[in-house]
Parts: structure tokens; sequence; C-alpha cells
């Protein structure tokens, strides 16, 4: 999430829970981006997809409030958990509370709708004692 005055520091450090505990649930890796996703807004969120430091486990998130914008990109391995349903259902859940005039609560109910459909279960291997 880039850094300016568009939350408060609460609102941050939810975002950020919400993203730390969305990591541990799933295993993979969630951005938030807020701001504007200049010329096509796919390609911006795909190219700022591409930047992050695990792009092929990542899911970025990313919402421009001034053109009611809500991209959700998701690398290779993270598309193996979440299909373009999941996806779907997360973007209503965050769409919905912005409508509402809720940008942080719209962010969090996503990213936890998002890491629900992403958990996997554990794998118990039979030779192990």
């Amino acid at each position: 999430m880039p850094a300016g005055e568009a939350f408060t520091a609460r609102q941050q450090e939810d975002i950020e829970r919400v993203l730390r505990l969305a990591h541990e649930e799933s295993g993979l890796f969630y951005s938030v981006y807020v701001g504007s996703l200049e010329g096509d807004p796919r390609e911006y969120a795909e190219k700022l997809h591409g930047a992050l430091e695990k792009p092929n486990d990542s899911v970025l998130v990313a919402v421009d409030p001034g053109v009611r914008r809500l991209e959700i990109v998701t690398g290779p391995n993270a598309r193996r958990y979440l299909d373009d349903r999941a996806c779907g259902l997360a973007a209503l859940t965050m769409t919905t509370a912005f409508a509402a005039g809720d940008l942080v609560g719209g962010i969090c109910s996503g990213i936890r709708s998002l890491s629900e459909h992403a958990r996997h279960p554990k794998t118990l291997h039979l030779d192990t004692p």
C-alpha cells in the first residue's frame, strides 16, 4: 500500500493485520494498492503485481476510489486456489462496503474472503510417525 494521507495509522494497522493473517491462513502473499490506476486499469494492476517480491504466490487488490475501479490480480500459484468465482465474491464484498463509504472495511472484508477461499487443508503424510 503506498504511503500517504488516505488512511489513519489505525486504519493502516487494520489492513496490515488482515494481510498478515491472510498470509498465515492461506500461504499466499496479499498486497493492497489504493490510488490512481493510470491508463488501462487492468494493465496497470498487472504491472504492479509483476513488481511484487513473489508475484507467482501473490494476490494484489488494486483500488482506484476516484473512478470507482477495483482489480484483483493473482499469480499462477495463487490462481490454483482463487478462481474467478472466488475473486468475484470478494469483489462483491468490497464494492458493497465501498458503496456504503467504508473503504477500509471493504478492503479488509475482501482480503478475508480471498484468504478463506484460498485456504487449503494441510496434508498428513501417512508414513510419518
